[in-house]
């Protein structure tokens, strides 16, 4: 495809349309440029880590209605950990070896694994102007996945039109459930979990903002349209499309890695006898395929959404690539040790929410976690894998810290820099001196 040449374009078959191939060339004159950001690459098709990437999207895609609080104690998830454990390459937090409930689903950065499975900026109300927004949304149907049968499959990729629309659960639910995050994660606004944190931040006062802050602790003036909410608000969102140019450029110009859809396929046909693929052994031996079988009749995917992954290839992850950029920005600029007040976890049923007790949760570990929360609801949606999120997690943490870097040659107010804790723990002052 002449990914330059929108009239190229034109002439592709079928109905759907591919999603803004000649964004990859985009550039801006704040922070990186998509092509110079760095990005890792993806697991080999025929790899063990991929291999247990792939098994862990059946086991995601087969508890997607569990509820997260229940993790614990439900035989479907110890079955999951039980199998995942023992991939040797599936790059996924453990304890000696075997991978806790507590654990299942989760990425491994510093508080991400504290509390909950959701970040409380999911589920705590949004001070939105004068109104206080419940965090309650409507969700796609318990029970109901698309995809399942093979020539409903082929038509979608062959760019038609899914045959039916997605079902629907109505009434309105605090985030309980991987389908209830996969829902999110498919309605949402670029960058509006980002958004949503950044109001509740602000909300929480000035005891939350970064120490690093020149307002903090200034006698006679405040902070606004420079380290106030104004300018914490027009960060995030140019955090969020810049990281979408970078992510744009690795997708159409690098990588067009095939989505996990097309992967099961690989395996339904190959398991099938429909054809011969160079598929890794411990991929053909999860027991999470055996369940698909049962359940469906065949190998493929379940999917979440009626026409499953969107028409752009998997590797850079748009999601992921803003969670890491926007996350970076708002913890610059709050106290990534602010330990957040009263925290709350959803109902089973997700009609309401309760005290979370015991844990004390920090203000960095839960933008950390939510920055996992929203590319990993895309694993449960059956569109993305563990690698995509990880590296695009990371390069849009790059993004961040570019920005940051342009703000400060920009700044007047004198002020010691901002504060980077990145996703691997250590500190980074951007600062005049380290430009």
């Amino acid at each position: 495809v002449e990914t330059d040449s929108l009239s190229a374009l034109a002439a592709l078959p079928g109905a759907g349309k591919l999603v803004n191939p000649t964004a990859s060339f985009a550039y801006g004159l704040e922070g990186l440029d998509g092509q110079k950001a760095r990005c890792g690459s993806p697991p080999a098709f025929s790899s063990a880590e991929q291999a247990g990437e792939i098994a862990e999207l059946y086991w995601m895609a087969l508890s997607r209605d569990i509820a997260f609080r229940e993790y614990a104690a439900t035989p479907m998830i110890e079955a999951a950990a039980r199998d995942l454990a023992s991939y040797s390459d599936l790059r996924t937090p453990r304890n000696t070896g075997a991978i806790p409930a507590g654990l299942i689903y989760r990425h491994g950065y510093e508080g991400e694994t504290a509390g909950p499975y959701l970040s409380q900026y999911l589920w705590m109300d949004v001070p939105y102007g004068s109104y206080n927004m419940p965090q309650r949304y409507a969700s796609l149907a318990v029970g109901k996945d698309y995809l399942t049968h093979y020539s409903e499959w082929l038509s979608v990729q062959r760019g038609a039109a899914p045959s039916a629309g997605a079902q629907w659960d109505t009434t309105p639910r605090y985030l309980r459930s991987g389908r209830d995050l996969a829902t999110y994660v498919w309605k949402d606004f670029s960058y509006q979990a980002f958004l949503n944190a950044a109001l509740i931040l602000l909300g929480q006062g000035a005891r939350a903002l970064a120490p690093t802050n020149p307002y903090q602790s200034h006698p006679r003036a405040a902070a606004f349209s420079t380290f106030g909410g104004p300018m914490v608000l027009d960060v995030v969102a140019r955090a969020a499309n810049a990281a979408l140019a970078a992510a744009w450029c690795q997708k159409w110009l690098v990588h067009r890695k095939l989505r996990p859809e097309v992967y099961a396929a690989r395996v339904n046909h190959h398991l099938e006898g429909r054809a011969q693929y160079p598929l890794h052994t411990s991929m053909l031996q999860s027991k999470a395929l055996e369940e698909t079988k049962r359940r469906t009749g065949n190998f493929l995917l379940p999917q979440a959404y009626p026409e499953g992954s969107p028409a752009h290839p998997s590797f850079a992850a748009g999601h992921a690539a803003i969670a890491g950029a926007c996350v970076t920005v708002l913890k610059a600029l709050f106290d990534v040790d602010f330990v957040l007040p009263n925290p709350v976890q959803s109902t089973a049923d997700g009609l309401s929410t309760e005290p979370y007790p015991a844990t004390a949760l920090t203000l960095g570990g839960e933008l950390n976690k939510l920055a996992v929360n929203i590319a990993f609801g895309r694993h449960f949606a059956g569109i993305h894998t563990r690698s995509d999120a990880r590296e695009s997690l990371l390069m849009g943490e790059q993004v961040g810290i570019s920005l940051l870097r342009d703000f400060v040659r920009t700044i007047p107010e004198e002020f010691p820099g901002f504060e980077v804790r990145k996703f691997d723990g250590t500190r980074l002052l951007i600062d005049t001196a380290s430009l």
